[in-house]
């Protein structure tokens, strides 16, 4: 704002305050303004419109008898058809906020365990911008906005509800874990179940296939070979079989196999064994 020869310059977001003689006059909107002081005219002073923040900072204590520091920051405009009591009604805005943040503050908090003013932010916002509301409007300030930026405890309480919060997430993180390789182990035994199962089927068709073949055979000789019989065809297979095996053993070169007693005569024993069991278990089911 300038002043030359009775001309006055208010600029722009800004209003003037004019009074004659010491007594408010009228609010003088940005522009231009004659202003001859010769008739007790002058300018008492000039008032932003311009929206502005205040941050507070108020220290209380919570219910569970934690304390904590609250920071708020209002937004805050004066009223241009206001402007009169704006300017004349309060020597320190500014204070006059932090006053009635403080009584709001201090009042709300202690209700609310620490846990529960985190999650409440926005209600304690809101009980505060109500009451500057109501509080500053009588002033010919609108109060726009209300924010609980910051909750901060002591640095010991928040030291300790990190670990709880570490805690709580490493018992999460084992169950988990726990779960995990329960499934793994249920998976692997399924798998081990069916690989066996599989593996038992194999080695009851291959079984099965030695039968077919050996009764063909047993079929096929005794056809051929007049006055044969199924013994003789058996004992002449077990002796082929005992040849291959031997074979077997000869060509490995690290094999440990040992077959007691040794010798060629040994497998009409070992045919006899074999038959004799079978008989034996024939006549028990049998029975």
């Amino acid at each position: 704002m300038g002043q030359f020869l009775c001309c006055i310059q208010v600029d722009q977001s800004t209003v003037a305050i004019k009074e004659q003689f010491g007594k408010f006059d009228e609010v003088l909107e940005p522009g231009c303004h004659c202003l001859p002081w010769i008739f007790g005219r002058r300018i008492a002073g000039q008032l932003s419109l311009r929206l502005q923040q205040l941050d507070v900072k108020c220290e209380t204590k919570t219910k569970d008898n934690v304390f904590v520091n609250v920071v708020a920051s209002i937004q805050y405009r004066a009223l241009a058809d206001k402007a009169s009591d704006a300017f004349y009604k309060l020597s320190n805005t500014r204070s006059q906020i932090q006053a009635y943040v403080f009584d709001v503050i201090r009042a709300s908090v202690p209700k609310l365990n620490l846990d529960d003013a985190f999650e409440q932010k926005n209600d304690i916002a809101k009980a505060v911008e109500n009451e500057l509301e109501k509080a500053m409007s009588a002033y010919g300030f609108e109060i726009v906005q209300t924010l609980i930026v910051d909750i901060e405890p002591d640095e010991r309480v928040k030291r300790a509800m990190n670990e709880i919060n570490a805690a709580a997430r490493m018992r999460v993180a084992a169950n988990e874990k726990a779960e995990a390789e329960k499934i793994l182990q249920i998976k692997r035994a399924e798998g081990e179940a069916e690989s066996k199962y599989l593996s038992g089927l194999g080695i009851a068709r291959q079984r099965q296939a030695i039968v077919d073949g050996l009764r063909d055979s047993v079929l096929g000789f005794s056809v051929n070979v007049p006055g044969t019989t199924a013994k003789d065809v058996m004992d002449m297979v077990l002796v082929t079989q005992y040849f291959d095996t031997m074979k077997e053993i000869g060509a490995a070169s690290k094999s440990s196999a040992v077959f007691i007693p040794h010798g060629p005569g040994a497998v009409r024993d070992v045919a006899a064994q074999i038959r004799d069991g079978l008989l034996q278990g024939s006549s028990h089911s049998n029975q």
